[in-house]
């Protein structure tokens, strides 16, 4: 499945996210790239907390980050989410984290549906996996 860019989420940058330099300290893409994941479920109409109370949740399973070009301070970014393919109880995701002229992290991300008393796997409930397919037939259909 060809990733489509289904969720854009703006961000700036600013002093808490950089290090003496100016320049974004690495480890701060990460909160930038999970509250853009978190933005995108909920603009699919799903929240964490709610979810949560219907037991189910999302973790981290696996990710790999490359650094391309470092963003600086009160540097405007936009942070894309891909869906590259959905599985039962996963989602591959590509991350880009950009500016209008350049890109600067791209993380290949998988998530995992997990149960949230057990914290074992489970199946992605069927209304998000509804909702991820239009959304990457609509973007399909765009190009």
């Amino acid at each position: 499945m060809k990733a489509v860019s289904d969720f854009n989420w703006p961000v700036r940058v600013y002093f808490e996210d950089t290090d003496a330099g100016g320049i974004v300290y690495h480890a701060r893409y990460l909160y930038f790239l999970e509250r853009a994941r978190t933005e995108w479920l909920r603009d699919l109409g799903f929240n964490q907390s709610e979810l949560k109370q219907q037991n189910v949740m999302f973790v981290v399973r696996d990710m790999n980050i490359k650094w391309q070009k470092p963003a600086m301070l009160d540097e405007p970014l936009d942070i894309s989410v891909s869906i590259v393919e959905a599985k039962k109880a996963s989602l591959k995701m590509q991350q880009i984290i950009s500016t209008t002229t350049e890109q600067k992290v791209q993380a290949d991300v998988t998530i995992a549906c997990i149960d949230a008393m057990n914290k074992k796997p489970m199946a992605i409930p069927r209304a998000i996996i509804d909702l991820i397919t239009n959304r990457i037939e609509q973007g399909a259909k765009c190009e």
